[in-house]
């Protein structure tokens, strides 16, 4: 059963439409034996168009219940298409309130405005996918499948919150989009990622004034298992092993004691890398051009990147991201005097991945490379902050400090890379 509430046009003939049977749309000539079972109401009663081509079905509320609906060049203005068996042949289906229970979707030039697309079994052969907040629920999809874990993405709390903060600064401060993004950027980092990062020196301080009574707990429990060995009897193989069995005994309990478990230290990172990522998707959907706040940003930006909903063409924002990561980069490699090959591999990593986000940051919105070059500066400036003497003396760090941070970090840069 079909039951619509607005208007059925074809080439020749306009009609108003209250109750119209399933027939209506799936077959040119009703099935033999076949009795129209639309309700009539009153003004307007049931209508049985079993001959009637359709070429556009517009500003109908709810359409349910159809078998087949093919061949619609334009379906728009659709508040419900539901329980629908095969939906194809259309070349525009937009405005779409909820798209849920069609069996295959299929054939469509553009699929566009779709509030919600659910319970699709099978997605084929659109053109144009843009424009829909919810996609899910497919059994097979030949064209987003591969983006459904993105979009889902996008579409999460945290994303949706975050969209929330930016507007609210925006809207609260009355700055233009590039400097309320600045200012999100900067409060969000110095309100949350700081006391972090301060709380992440403290842990590695007391880790690091760990080591010398390490060493010397060591060097006693190998005497004591060496002595054990000769009464045992045991091999140079069961020695090491209860050597490693009781060290990390007693170094659990002692970073139980000093409450410096080296894992507290990634807290900032298990914090700063989800706030990141949904700040940045937050900004790729304020972007997009069925955002209401896409004429906003588009005119919101300054200097040479004046739209921010577009990439920057000019590659000045891309760059200037990739030489702050490789500067924050180098400063922290200036730190160890003689790493491992580890963490030699690992800073190699980092230095390729800043130089492969500088392309990445000149294909996405402006607004999104602006927000990674600001957070950078900002967590550069936070580095260099967290190394004075003074900020050592507040978190009364244990581990020895330079006196003269900046002057022994300009010379250690000018030394490796001017010389």
């Amino acid at each position: 059963m079909l039951s619509v509430a607005g208007s059925l046009r074809t080439s020749v003939l306009q009609l108003p439409v209250r109750g119209v049977c399933s027939a209506t749309f799936n077959r040119k000539s009703s099935a033999p034996g076949h009795t129209c079972t639309a309700p009539p109401s009153a003004g307007c009663p049931a209508v049985c168009c079993h001959m009637l081509p359709v070429r556009t079905l517009s500003a109908v509320r709810g359409l349910s219940n159809v078998g087949t609906l093919s061949g619609a060049g334009t379906l728009s203005g659709v508040g419900t298409l539901s329980g629908v068996g095969r939906l194809s042949g259309v070349g525009r289906l937009s405005g779409v309130g909820r798209l849920s229970g069609v069996g295959t979707l299929s054939g469509v030039g553009t699929l566009s405005g779709v509030g919600r697309l659910s319970g699709v079994g099978r997605l084929s052969g659109v053109g144009t996918l843009s424009g829909v907040r919810r996609l899910s629920g497919g059994g097979h999809d030949d064209s987003a499948g591969a983006a459904g874990w993105y979009s889902s993405l996008s579409d999460s709390a945290p994303v949706h919150l975050s969209e929330h903060f930016l507007v609210s600064v925006q809207q609260m401060s009355g700055l233009p989009w590039w400097l309320s993004i600045v200012v999100a950027t900067l409060s969000v980092r110095t309100l949350i990622t700081l006391p972090l990062a301060a709380y992440q020196m403290v842990i590695i301080s007391k880790v690091e004034a760990l080591q010398a009574e390490i060493s010397e707990l060591a060097k006693r429990l190998r005497y004591e298992v060496s002595v054990r060995a000769r009464e045992r009897g045991w091999t140079e193989k069961e020695c090491r092993f209860q050597f490693k069995k009781n060290l990390r005994r007693i170094v659990s309990q002692l970073y139980v004691r000093d409450n410096c478990h080296p894992f507290k230290a990634s807290v900032l990172v298990w914090v700063q890398l989800p706030l990141w990522i949904s700040f940045s998707l937050a900004l790729r959907n304020l972007s997009l051009d069925q955002s209401a706040l896409h004429s906003d940003l588009a005119a919101g930006g300054a200097l040479w990147f004046s739209d921010l909903t577009s990439p920057d063409s000019t590659w000045i924002l891309p760059v200037c991201l990739g030489l702050i990561n490789l500067l924050i980069v180098e400063v922290f490699s200036l730190q160890r005097v003689n790493p491992s090959r580890l963490q030699k591999t690992v800073t190699n990593f980092i230095r390729a991945f800043s130089v492969l986000m500088i392309p990445i940051a000149a294909t996405v919105p402006s607004s999104m490379a602006l927000y990674w070059f600001t957070s950078s500066l900002v967590g550069f400036s936070h580095n260099l902050f967290l190394r004075s003497p003074t900020i050592h003396k507040i978190l009364k760090l244990r581990s020895h400090r330079s006196d003269s941070p900046y002057r022994d970090l300009l010379s250690a840069f000018i030394t490796k890379y001017c010389r």
